[in-house]
């Protein structure tokens, strides 16, 4: 290459390099904190691109909306100007990947602004406007006029905004925000306004994919799937918006193009499919069938969406010994994984990239665990497609709130004592999430595992919202309170203890609950470089290096196959990353150190897996 070529080439490489950076001068990365080998990858024309809900999917229709919007800060009292500056969504304002960085409190607002156009193949169809999570309280505006409210921090949500779109031409696109974060009742799970120990940063807004999505007027609103391997059935009951009499549903079972099962119903019930010599759906092989469902009017498709589904089973039965034991498809397989907070250096709820997103369960699946327990949030709809696609169980926590009150707080013991007394607002708060959490999440085939209540946090009227966890959904385990103040409700009786192995008493509570570990372990090991601070971090019992820290790991995972013959069913270690100023974790918060050799955790859990617990039929 001659000289000339190469300065040419050298001055070209500056000039994009240069270009980049003022086409991104509206938005930076906030600086000060570590962050997670994806941060580089965000692009603010290109923000979590990929199509948010792989369970209920309709591709041809859609945009998404994530990217740059305004934003401003004002007291509640104020309604801005809504230009303070720019903020990358989905991360939350706290977080340095919003490019603000800044907290915000009960006693101010959060304002968002951006504006779209209404592609032109969605033109003549409803468009309909959908957040993944919103933490806490929204309210959302098109072109000046309210279109609705939310609360909620946890679950998706949508709105039919087509009455408020102009015919032509840019829509306006208002959401103002109110999060209390720890001063109010809601469920808001680790965040507090004063971060210490095991409590965390503040989220707050817009934190999961925005996105518009043209359909008929007639079309499928959502459907739910229930699985049945004992009658080799698998039940599909659709929801529909705008329908007419005469209407039908076609729904059809995919193994690959090969179609397993096909009925078509009128659409006002459930549907049955028969699904003969089904692949079963477990950790080793996650098999899992694709299903579609059509809405039809007088032979003509009105709506089309793809799905998926496992044929897979999660129950408890006695051993020979008279023991409860989780049962996976009737057989006990051994469940043992993480304790997961989803929390992240640089995004906080909100995973940087897709691909950071599933690295984590990815990476515990490497190392051997065949379960995760996800601690006090819920996550995007693509990371539980991704333990469906690995085999993953997942125990799924209602995020907690509203700590106050008064509560006789006993972590680990496992004699109840009293139930919060919670207002009534509160009480209807945490019904509310915890049911459209339930709603949102019925169909993922990787969920075996409900659980209300963690460690008598905000724990309420217990019998009865275990009774009404399990009535909505007699297909999964209630977990009711995970360490917390137990009562005899549920189906698990569930011990945290740090830092060694223990299980709850199969004399006092196997004959009539399944015995698990919900929590312990906790071994801490700060890496330098790779800290939230430098200070004052800490893990249950910290070590110095990598070799000491798994030698008491294996010592670890030794008692527990002597637990396991005795009854234990299931065991959580704490946890898969550091979180914040916790350096218990598997990985560095940042994810760039591996605390544990993958194969050797492998080989250590691969011992679990094979103590044999026979079950009587």
């Amino acid at each position: 290459m001659n000289k000339k070529v190469s300065i040419l080439i050298s001055l070209l490489g500056l000039s994009l390099s240069l270009s980049a950076q003022q086409q991104d001068k509206s938005w930076s990365m906030v600086k000060g904190k570590i962050s997670s080998p994806w941060a580089q990858d965000v692009n603010p024309k290109n923000v979590l691109p990929e199509y948010p809900r792989p369970q209920f999917e309709r591709t041809g229709n859609w945009k998404n909306l994530n990217g740059l919007w305004d934003y401003a800060i004002s007291a509640k009292s104020q309604q801005p100007a809504i230009n303070q500056g720019k903020i990358l969504v989905p991360f939350a304002v706290e977080s340095s990947l919003s490019g603000v960085g800044k907290t915000v409190g009960k006693d101010s607002l959060l304002w968002y602004k951006t504006s779209f156009t209404v592609p032109a193949n969605m033109k003549g169809k409803e468009i309909l406007l959908h957040f993944g999570a919103v933490d806490w309280r929204s309210t959302v505006s098109i072109n000046g006029k309210a279109v609705g409210k939310h609360e909620g921090g946890f679950d998706p949500f949508s709105f039919n905004i087509t009455p408020f779109l102009n015919r032509s031409g840019k829509q306006t696109l208002t959401v103002e925000v109110w999060d209390p974060t720890d001063d109010g009742p809601q469920p808001r799970g680790k965040q507090v306004k004063k971060p210490e120990g095991i409590w965390y940063t503040p989220v707050t807004g817009i934190w999961q994919t925005v996105w518009i999505e043209a359909v008929n007027k007639a079309h499928i609103d959502h459907i739910k799937i229930t699985p049945d391997i004992d009658q080799q059935t698998v039940s599909v009951t659709p929801f529909l918006t705008g329908s007419a009499t005469g209407d039908q549903v076609k729904v059809s079972v995919w193994d690959g193009t090969t179609k397993v099962a096909e009925q078509t119903s009128d659409g006002t019930g459930t549907i049955s499919l028969k699904i003969a010599d089904p692949k079963l759906w477990n950790t080793k092989n996650p098999f899992l069938y694709d299903l579609k469902v059509e809405l039809i009017a007088k032979n003509k498709k009105l709506d089309e969406v793809k799905s998926y589904f496992a044929m897979r089973k999660t129950s408890i039965g006695k051993d020979q010994n008279g023991i409860q034991r989780m049962l996976l498809n009737n057989e006990f397989v051994f469940q043992y994984g993480p304790l997961d907070q989803g929390w992240w250096p640089d995004g906080l709820y909100t995973a940087p990239t897709d691909a950071a997103l599933k690295f984590d369960v990815d990476k515990t699946k490497e190392m051997g665990f065949n379960m995760i327990r996800k601690h006090i949030k819920v996550e995007p709809a693509r990371w539980y497609y991704y333990c469906d696609k690995a085999g993953m169980l997942v125990w799924q926590d209602m995020p907690s709130g509203d700590l106050g009150n008064g509560w006789e707080n006993r972590p680990g013991v496992l004699d109840h004592g009293s139930d919060q007394n919670r207002s009534a607002e509160s009480e209807g708060y945490y019904k509310k999430e915890w049911n459209a959490i339930i709603d949102a999440l019925y169909n993922v085939p990787s969920i075996v595992v409900w659980t209300p209540f963690n460690e008598a946090w905000g724990q309420f009227k217990t019998v009865e919202i275990a009774k009404w966890t399990k009535e909505k959904d007699p297909s999964r385990l209630v977990n009711t309170a995970s360490g917390g103040n137990f009562y005899p409700v549920g189906d698990i009786i569930d011990l945290h203890n740090y830092p060694h192995p223990a299980m709850p008493s199969p004399d006092y509570f196997g004959k009539d609950y399944a015995l698990v570990l919900g929590e312990f372990g906790g071994l801490g090991l700060p890496i330098d470089g790779h800290v939230w601070q430098q200070k004052n971090n800490w893990g249950y019992q910290s070590f110095k290096n990598k070799t000491d820290l798994l030698n008491k790991y294996a010592q670890f995972t030794k008692r527990l196959a002597e637990l396991i013959p005795l009854g234990l069913s299931a065991g959580v270690y704490t946890q898969t990353t550091d979180v914040e100023v916790e350096t218990n974790g598997l990985m560095t918060y940042d994810r760039k150190d591996i605390k544990f050799s993958e194969t050797q955790m492998k080989a250590l859990h691969d011992k679990l897996y094979q103590i044999n617990v026979p079950v009587k039929q």
